[in-house]
């Protein structure tokens, strides 16, 4: 018997959000369902993240409706998979259980089958609240390690820590590191583990050590979810797969590659030559195919790549050069020389015409998304020429805040960080002079521990308190569901799942349910106006025949 390679798609969710800032619309994902009904992907992400946000704000559309629809048209053929940042949800702050609970059970009770959990500190004390609603509901719990890696000083900040005495990380994420919380997410209840490499960081080499040590750590699967970005994302997945990972993340082709994940289309061609077996209906890939180049032309606007990949189906016949590639990138893997793999499915990528590796982000460590914010930043006040200050100013504020994963929120918390401190010194003012409301949170210990101690005296500093404080959800304050008058006297959130996009999304939230209400009473007001208008037919009719008789 074949071994097994289980495949969660993430199309409709990390996919489009990748590459296309999540504008997908319900109908373009309509357009896809009946054939991905039939591929029958072991999982599809296809909420959370940034579509209950994008949907209501970008398309005025219900991310409810987005759930439901798609788990009409998919069925069972694919479990379901959502993504939240565990106690965070989608929000900056923890919040209370209530809301945690809620979000849980109506997520599982609108389709997911698959809540996959993650914390931008990795403290799991974060993630046990959804662990728990998400079991108690009858759902799966998929819980992540954000995978990063230890902050890169330059020498003049090495000498200078040594002479004040001050120890900087050293090999802090460690293959250790990453184990020891696989097995306390274990404990924990987690039915599954997933390497989450938001950054694409993740190499080949570490890949297969990685993926080893976990197998041997844990009993339950490992997903490998890595992304393209600095050129690593393919020959880490074929080192993963080599290693007995039990599942991999990839995206269907036309929205591979680049800031996304993999194409599902080269790990196929990997599995078939390794002798295992996705389950994937290939014909039904090739729908999906076929329809997402049309979804990507119609996206154009906020495709920062538009170049295209080559249309290619894993049963194709391959040039004999390329087949050699795909021949000699297995061969590397199996002897464990990672130099040999990266650069041959690299050169497997640019045969299909994927984005070329980001050099910046590979020799900056950092995801990409953080690098283009800071430069927008300082594009922002015409002083762009001091972004490599920013760049080396980026392990000196991480350091500080405890050297969080660079992974949403934290990632943006530590940018724009960084770039006020670089304004502040080229001004002449203190470092952390200006310092965001996020900041401080993340030094008080609001967001949880973080991975490295912050320094007591650096914390008084930036929170006027010396010991961590972890945040309160006692002092949460619930949104106001307010009444609207103007149409009709009806609440703004109609029921609790509505209540819960008021609760979590507050500033989208607001004027797409007022739009949905307004839409409500108006269609109101046109029945009983239609209603009207047929009685006053009927009797307009009645007098005229009376009058003829």
């Amino acid at each position: 018997m074949a071994k097994k390679l289980l495949i969660r798609d993430l199309t409709l969710r990390d996919g489009q959000q990748s590459q296309f800032a999540t504008r997908m619309n319900q109908n373009q994902v309509d357009r896809l369902l009946k054939s991905f009904n039939k591929a029958h992907f072991y999982a599809m992400e296809v909420w959370g993240g940034a579509v209950p946000d994008s949907v209501m704000r970008y398309l005025g559309e219900d991310p409810w409706a987005r759930l439901e629809k798609v788990k009409a048209g998919v069925g069972d053929a694919s479990k379901l998979t959502a993504l939240s940042r565990g106690r965070n949800l989608f929000g900056y702050n923890p919040y209370p259980e209530d809301v945690i609970e809620g979000f849980n059970r109506n997520a599982i009770k609108s389709g997911i089958d698959i809540m996959r959990i993650f914390d931008a500190l990795n403290d799991i004390d974060n993630m046990r609240s959804t662990i728990k609603y998400v079991k108690e509901n009858g759902g799966m719990t998929d819980c992540c390690i954000c995978y990063t890696v230890d902050p890169k000083f330059s020498t003049k900040d090495k000498i200078k820590a040594m002479f004040s005495g001050k120890k900087l990380p050293d090999n802090l994420f460690s293959i250790d590191y990453f184990v020891n919380k696989a097995i306390e997410l274990e404990k924990a209840g987690a039915d599954m583990i997933s390497i989450k490499d938001m950054a694409g960081l993740i190499n080949p080499a570490m890949s297969a050590k990685l993926i080893s040590a976990l197998k041997k750590a844990v009993k339950i699967p490992i997903d490998l979810h890595t992304h393209c970005t600095p050129g690593y994302g393919l020959g880490s997945v074929l080192m993963a797969m080599v290693n007995d990972v039990d599942i991999v993340d990839s995206v269907i082709m036309p929205f591979a590659g680049g800031p996304a994940a993999p194409a599902f289309e080269l790990i196929q061609v990997f599995a078939q030559k390794l002798g295992l077996e996705t389950n994937v209906d290939l014909a039904a890939v090739k729908e999906i195919r076929t329809e997402l180049f049309k979804i990507r032309k119609e996206l154009a606007k906020f495709d920062q790549y538009k170049l295209f990949p080559k249309d290619f189906d894993p049963t194709d016949k391959l040039p004999a050069d390329v087949e050699k590639l795909f021949d000699d990138a297995i061969a590397a893997a199996k002897k464990g020389d990672t130099d040999t793999v990266t650069d041959l499915t690299q050169q497997i990528e640019r045969y299909f015409n994927f984005p070329k590796p980001n050099e910046v982000v590979r020799m900056a460590q950092i995801p990409g998304g953080m690098y283009t914010n800071m430069l927008a930043q300082l594009q922002a006040g015409k002083i762009e020429h001091l972004l490599p200050k920013v760049m080396e100013m980026v392990p000196i504020v991480r350091l500080a805040a405890g050297v969080p994963p660079l992974v949403t929120p934290t990632s943006q918390i530590v940018g724009t960080q960084a770039v006020s401190c670089v304004i502040n010194l080229n001004s002449g003012k203190a470092m952390y002079e200006n310092t965001s409301v996020q900041f401080v949170n993340l030094v008080k210990g609001g967001y949880g521990h973080t991975p490295w101690p912050v320094d007591p005296a650096f914390r008084e500093k930036i929170s006027g308190k010396r010991e961590e404080q972890p945040y309160d959800t006692s002092k949460h304050v619930k949104q106001v569901n307010e009444t609207l008058d103007e149409f009709g006297g009806v609440k703004l959130a109609a029921n609790e799942k509505e209540e819960l996009l008021l609760e979590l999304f507050p500033a989208v939230a607001k004027p797409f349910l007022k739009s949905k209400r307004e839409k409500d009473f108006r269609a109101e007001q046109q029945k009983v106006q239609d209603k009207l208008d047929e009685e006053r037919g009927k009797l307009i009719s009645a007098l005229e025949g009376n009058f003829l008789e």
